[in-house]
């Protein structure tokens, strides 16, 4: 594989976009030319495992601009948040937000986060990592203030908050990776990065 420094992250996420950015990591983005949500469907019915779910998730995006995008370093990420043997999905609105934060009110749940790299319609590298969350014991009151609070840019995240901003104060506490909470395996990326680099080298 010939690496670039100048990869292509398939994501829109905004959280993605600023862990990698503040690395210093040179890379453009690219919203995936793909259907997620029917991939998640027809894992789901075959009892796939949330930690797969993620993985294939991240590969189909990475895969959809690979196909598009020649010689370049293709990046796809996917996090599932998983709770009461479920899978969380978004939520459409406050309303439906307010219903996920009071199910995780006083409970740990699961985030898997994956990173899938293709290059030439190749998978050359991945990753899955597992950190489990904590939500504190939470009053109507307070879940109302935390949601007037943080308004509707919590819709783009699965578990309904952010733990870089508003959402750390609904947290008890985190066991494993922060930046995995985030949405993305960053240390074993750079990791991976840093072994590519080398190799260049020899």
């Amino acid at each position: 594989m010939i690496f670039n420094n100048k990869f292509v992250l398939a994501s829109t996420s905004k959280s993605r976009y600023f862990i990698l950015k503040n690395t210093g990591l040179s890379f453009t983005r690219h919203a995936p030319l793909c259907d997620e949500n029917k991939l998640k469907k027809e894992l789901l019915i075959k009892k796939t495992t949330p930690k797969k779910i993620s993985l294939e998730l991240a590969r189909l995006k990475a895969f959809s601009i690979s196909k598009k995008i020649k010689n370049k370093t293709i990046v796809g990420s996917d996090t599932v948040i998983f709770i009461n043997k479920k899978i969380l999905n978004k939520a459409r609105n406050l309303k439906e937000a307010k219903k996920k934060i009071k199910l995780m009110a006083g409970k740990k749940h699961s985030i898997y986060s994956s990173a899938s790299v293709f290059y030439n319609k190749k998978e050359v590298w991945h990753k899955t990592q597992k950190t489990t969350v904590k939500i504190r014991k939470l009053t109507d009151k307070e879940i109302n203030i935390y949601l007037s609070n943080a308004g509707n840019k919590i819709l783009n995240s699965v578990g309904c908050y952010q733990i870089e901003m508003g959402g750390a104060n609904i947290i008890e506490g985190i066991k494993g990776d922060y930046f995995n909470v985030m949405g993305f395996p960053l240390f074993p990326f750079l990791n991976f990065l840093k072994k590519i680099n080398i190799e260049k080298l020899k």
